[in-house]
């Protein structure tokens, strides 16, 4: 049975990372695999911790939705000012090494919103944050498509999973510390950890790139790199974005919504994008079986429209457990869809498309929520989130127009045909009348 075309998809990827030959040996499929699980759980434990820890940062500087709106923008102009420089370093120094400090710099920048006193100083803490935070991204999801390379099979939706569980486990420990913990030694304490994991991963990933078969490619990187289809990978790059908007949605305004209308406590609080992360992390465990059995196009159209279901619920519904359960469906309906979008992007551009579709993607990851923020000080928090079950939609409608490397537009039903009108009695009519102003 011949491989199936997805799986056929990604063998261009081997070979996305320069070589750092001779800084390490090659670690084994298996133990690179979970470093980067590792990495990405990383990510995930730090982005949840600081979701969990939104509300208290808010109250500490005193900001307002258009205020905490305002420095949100800063975490995403300092993560998008970063990737595609990112994206150039893996390229040329290797995605393991740039992994490696990328993840050091996300534990130290992890502390800086606990420092911040003032909204002015919130605002330089999250463009710093937001920096590191875009460089893990890129980094983590090059290596992730390598690892995935040397597989053979779709692994990216797994690791992305690791990202879940973080974000999972970051949450819950967030809202609980919130009981008894401030905000600065909270973070303090997740970059101590975060620390303890980057010291076991660096090893393993800067040995990634030592990898001969990805020391023997950068002229076909090249030449791959100049004929690469970037309509096709700004496509991608949307669709994960429009579906990424809702994740940093629902990680930043989430568990406001539920304290602020619907009074959840602030445990509930947390746990709103616990049960997200949760199904979200259960979901990429599942995706490379569901890529297999359904196929790509159905998963991405099909998790669009149900994570659209989902956040219909959130906003329309008073009982505190009914958004949960929306949380969840929301969760379970992303799930798979930023992933496939950025392996697709891996399989079609190399290290460069990633960084091309990842900067595109997250602009709508770290873009919603200063977006969020504006719409909710004019329209309210629920108005506000409802956007994401838009921009859900609009995912589903970008998937239909990728066909493969190319993008068409979907072919509009005709219209019917009009009636022919019969104009001779008006022309005769017009003819009578000139006769008869004559005479």
């Amino acid at each position: 049975m011949s491989a199936p075309s997805f799986l056929r998809a990604r063998e261009p990827v081997a070979g996305l990372v320069r070589t750092a030959a001779g800084r390490a040996p090659l670690p084994s499929l298996g133990r690179l695999r979970t470093a980067v699980c590792a990495l990405f759980a990383l990510d995930g434990f730090v982005f949840g911790s600081w979701a969990a820890r939104v509300p208290g940062v808010s109250a500490q500087v005193g900001a307002d939705h258009t205020a905490l709106g305002i420095a949100l923008l800063c975490l995403s102009v300092g993560a998008l000012a970063c990737m595609q420089l990112t994206g150039a370093l893996a390229a040329r120094l290797g995605a393991g090494l740039v992994a490696s400090l990328a993840a050091i710099a996300l534990c130290v920048g992890a502390v800086l919103p606990g420092l911040a006193t003032s909204v002015a100083g919130l605002c330089a803490a999250l463009l710093a944050f937001g920096a590191v935070t875009g460089m893990v991204n890129v980094a983590a999801n090059s290596v992730g498509v390598q690892v995935e390379a040397r597989a053979g099979r779709p692994l990216l939706s797994g690791m992305h999973a690791a990202f879940s569980f973080g974000g999972l486990g970051g949450a819950l420990l967030g809202g609980a510390a919130a009981s008894f913990l401030d905000v600065l030694p909270h973070f303090v304490v997740v970059a101590g950890l975060g620390l303890l994991v980057t010291a076991w991963v660096v090893p393993v990933l800067v040995g990634a790139d030592a990898d001969p078969a990805v020391a023997r490619q950068p002229v076909v990187r090249r030449a791959a790199a100049a004929s690469r289809p970037t309509a096709a990978l700004v496509v991608l790059g949307a669709i994960a974005g429009a579906t990424a908007y809702g994740e940093g949605a629902l990680t930043d305004w989430g568990a406001l919504h539920l304290r602020e209308d619907l009074a959840a406590s602030p445990v509930l609080g947390a746990a709103g994008y616990a049960g997200f992360a949760l199904t979200m992390a259960l979901g990429r465990l599942a995706g490379g079986t569901l890529v297999t059995r359904i196929g790509e196009r159905r998963l991405l159209v099909g998790g669009s429209l149900l994570a659209a279901v989902g956040a219909l619920v959130v906003v329309t519904t008073s009982s505190v457990p009914v958004a949960l359960a929306g949380f969840g469906v929301v969760g379970l309906g992303l799930a798979n869809v930023f992933p496939l979008a950025i392996a697709r992007a891996g399989a079609l551009g190399g290290a460069s498309g990633i960084a091309l579709s990842t900067t595109v993607g997250y602009t709508g990851l770290l873009g919603g929520p200063p977006v969020i923020g504006f719409l909710a000080s004019h329209a309210g928090l629920p108005v506000a989130l409802g956007t994401v079950a838009l921009l859900a939609l609009v995912a589903a409608v970008l998937v239909l127009c990728l066909d493969g490397a190319r993008v068409r537009l979907p072919a509009l039903p005709a219209l019917p045909a009009l009636p022919v009108l019969d104009l001779a009695p008006v022309h005769r009519a017009a003819g009578d009348l000139r006769l008869l102003a004559v005479s």
